[in-house]
């Protein structure tokens, strides 16, 4: 019978695979994988030849040239290392910088002949090397035949010849693989790989070619060379200071810093351009959406890692990174600044930190911070939900930004705190300095957040009971009120704030706010009467535990008497500005006199602050009234950061390369209250790698010392950082200074 009639009947659609997916590859789009990762790679042939062989195979190459020996001249007191400014890192390979002549000393099994022998180094990196893509570089020695990387022969003695290579200034920064290659008539002959002819080439900030060409030799020192940094936190008007050890040149730092590359599956073609790198890394310092470096905990609760508070500086922090291939806890923006800043300098892109005190936190697009306040003057912390943060730290980093328009180039923001995302990935930058002075928010990248972080108005609302709201102050001056970073070459600070903004009311800086509105971004256009009544708040230094005094000074410049409603409140804030609690409130009613002044003085206790103090221990006390006789609200806000004990760190010995020395750590428990889970921590750039002691308890009153030998390896001035961590303090460090003698 035939089923030529018959309908088919549809049957149902078989079940969907079980399992994980299969990973999707390019197979089917492209010949080869995009390379992404330096530290896959693919050996080149021992013997890459011309023809086929005979029925004999090919002949004895005996009487052609043959390579013996390779120096790649990569001992620290050798040239290249000192000539590129690479003797500091701790790494038996060579290190070079792009644009810049190194040297190669090769053997062979008899004198070179330039007429007859023809030879070339060649340079590889990835897993699929192309001439074309700038990941196979051939580098030959006479000038009848160069390639973008320039060879020459500086001299020949016997069986040896040494040749210089000039890498191209715009080469791709990483790790590469170096060959011998001899040619011979039937093929070429090359040497086997081996890891001993493995180099690194970074970024040259000497090479005037270079995208991050600095012509400042004291920037250089400072931004490249300098380990030993200081980040600037606490207020605008108690500033404090926190040592860091950068450690870029200790081992395994630069291979962890590759390594971030890799895991972000950034392909090796893009790892020359300073932009691309420095925009893929702001996303990778951080572990929102890439499983990067640093996760990221506000919160008080660091049970399952590192309290923020507690690291000393980023070696450990990367090298745990590359051996566990898992996100490190925990960070705060010091922190990914601080991290991040190794890695830039490691690389060899200059850059510094930078700390920014009133930083707004912008995610709407506009340029104000606004504070709701019931009709009556008192603070509506239900409906307040905007936070300008103590201080915020990020990275400025060195480079030209030929995307951009003339001018523009220089000192540019990057930022790998997660705050908002950026083309669709927590980061921030690289954004032109000069472009956010001028108001030119619409350059790449993130522009108008920065503005906005050192530009915002706060804003005062009166919310009536309809709802409705109405602007009655506006403060223009306090956000970006100053942008510190460390003075080149000295352990001073350095004022950058008009780097950032023209003055305050400055028809330049009226001009730059009207601009970058034209690009979108929105302020308050209200002016409300400023009232005729003054309110001063004293700046104060407290230690933690201590009792105070906050004195207020109403002061009435009109010529009748005034009655202020106060409403007085302080609370606990994290050093990002958000309330954790409310420990003091007080409602007084102040009568001025005219053109007099008078003080409301509140006691501020202990136990009323200490059992909700939060790390950073700042407290913030925000004063505001409404003045009966004309309505009027006036406002005032005040940042008290805590000072906390000290913890000292002594260093005795003869002070000299390769001689032991002893480091001596003490501290007292100052409070009458006990210290549990308590880590101390402990290193130095170039004398000590990161140690820790954990006690579980410190009694109140009672001390503790530890002692810790240790041994110099390179001679110079350094410091020995320490600091204490416990859930009850935080932040308690100390440094002791020393010069190291050869």
């Amino acid at each position: 019978m035939s089923d030529q009639g018959s309908s088919l009947i549809p049957s149902s659609a078989p079940p969907a695979p079980s399992g994980p997916p299969p990973k999707v590859t390019n197979h089917g789009r492209t010949s080869d994988p995009v390379a992404s990762s330096n530290s896959d790679s693919s050996d080149l042939l021992d013997f890459e030849p011309f023809s086929a062989p005979g029925p004999r195979g090919f002949p004895p190459l005996t009487e052609y040239l043959d390579i013996w020996e390779v120096d790649m001249m990569r001992k620290p007191t050798q040239t290249n290392k000192q000539q590129h400014h690479t003797s500091l890192f701790n790494s038996d390979y060579l290190i070079v910088r792009r644009g810049q002549e190194f040297e190669v000393k090769v053997v062979f099994n008899r004198p070179y002949k330039q007429a007859e022998d023809k030879f070339a180094l060649e340079f590889v990196i990835g897993s699929s090397p192309q001439y074309s893509k700038g990941t196979y570089i051939p580098v030959f020695p006479t000038d009848e035949r160069q390639s973008s990387w320039k060879g020459r022969i500086l001299n020949t003695l016997n069986n040896a010849v040494t040749m210089s290579i000039t890498p191209e200034a715009n080469c791709i920064v990483g790790k590469y693989q170096m060959y011998v290659a001899v040619m011979t008539p039937f093929g070429i002959r090359r040497t086997r790989r081996d890891d001993g002819r493995n180099l690194y080439i970074l970024f040259n900030p000497w090479a005037s070619d270079d995208a991050v060409f600095l012509d400042d030799e004291s920037e250089r020192q400072e931004c490249v060379m300098n380990e030993m940094g200081i980040i600037y936190h606490g207020a605008y008007d108690d500033i404090a200071e926190r040592n860091w050890n950068y450690g870029q040149f200790n081992y395994g730092v630069l291979d962890a810093c590759l390594y971030i590359m890799d895991r972000s599956q950034m392909p090796i073609t893009n790892r020359g351009d300073p932009i691309k790198v420095t925009r893929k890394a702001s996303a990778m310092l951080n572990s929102h959406d890439d499983d990067g470096v640093l996760v990221g905990n506000w919160s008080g609760d660091y049970t399952y890692g590192v309290a923020p508070t507690s690291w000393t500086g980023s070696t450990e922090i990367l090298l745990t990174y590359s051996s566990s291939k898992m996100p490190v806890c925990y960070a705060q923006c010091w922190v990914y600044a601080a991290v991040f800043n190794t890695f830039l300098r490691c690389l060899g892109i200059p850059s510094r930190v930078v700390t920014n005190y009133f930083s707004a936190h912008d995610n709407d697009g506009n340029l104000k911070t606004d504070i709701i306040l019931h009709d009556n003057g008192r603070i509506d912390r239900g409906r307040t939900r905007d936070s300008i943060w103590n201080y915020h730290c990020w990275n400025e980093c060195y480079m030209s930004r030929p995307d951009l328009p003339a001018g523009f180039g220089g000192w540019q923001v990057v930022d790998a705190t997660p705050q908002e995302t950026s083309d669709g990935m927590y980061r921030c930058g690289p954004a032109s300095v000069q472009a956010i002075k001028h108001g030119q928010t619409c350059f790449p990248f993130d522009a108008a957040f920065v503005f906005a972080e050192v530009n915002s108005d706060v804003v005062f609302y009166s919310r009536s009971k309809d709802g409705t709201m109405e602007p009655v102050k506006v403060n223009q001056t306090h956000v970006g009120r100053l942008v510190l970073t460390k003075s080149p070459g000295d352990e001073t600070r350095r004022d950058i704030t008009d780097q950032y903004k023209f003055p305050e009311g400055t028809n330049e800086e009226r001009t730059v706010l009207e601009k970058a509105e034209e690009y979108g971004c929105k302020r308050e256009k209200s002016n409300p009467p400023e009232a005729d009544v003054d309110l001063v708040l004293p700046s104060l230094e407290v230690r933690v535990g201590d009792d105070f005094e906050l004195s207020l000074e109403f002061v009435n410049r009109s010529d009748q008497r005034r009655t202020v409603d106060a409403y007085i409140s302080g609370s606990v804030v994290y050093y990002t500005g958000v309330t954790s609690s409310e420990f003091l409130f007080r409602d007084p009613t102040v009568k001025i006199g005219p053109n007099a002044g008078v003080k409301e003085v509140v006691d501020v206790e202990s136990r009323n602050y200490m059992k909700k103090l939060v790390e950073q221990a700042n407290l913030h006390f925000i004063v505001t009234g409404k003045v009966k006789e004309t309505g009027q609200i006036i406002t005032a806000m005040k940042v008290v950061t805590l000072h906390n004990p000290k913890i000292s760190v002594t260093v005795a010995g003869s002070n000299k390369v390769n001689e032991e020395m002893v480091a001596t750590v003490e501290f007292t428990n100052p409070f009458n209250f006990r210290l549990e889970g308590v880590y101390i921590r402990m290193e130095g750039p170039g004398i000590m790698l990161p140690k820790f002691k954990y006690y579980s308890l410190i009694p109140g009153g009672s001390s503790l010392t530890w002692t810790e030998f240790f041994t110099p390896e390179r001679a110079g001035s350094t410091r020995m950082i320490v600091t204490l961590d416990c859930p009850a303090l935080r932040q308690v460090h100390g440094q002791a200074p020393l010069v190291i003698n050869p």
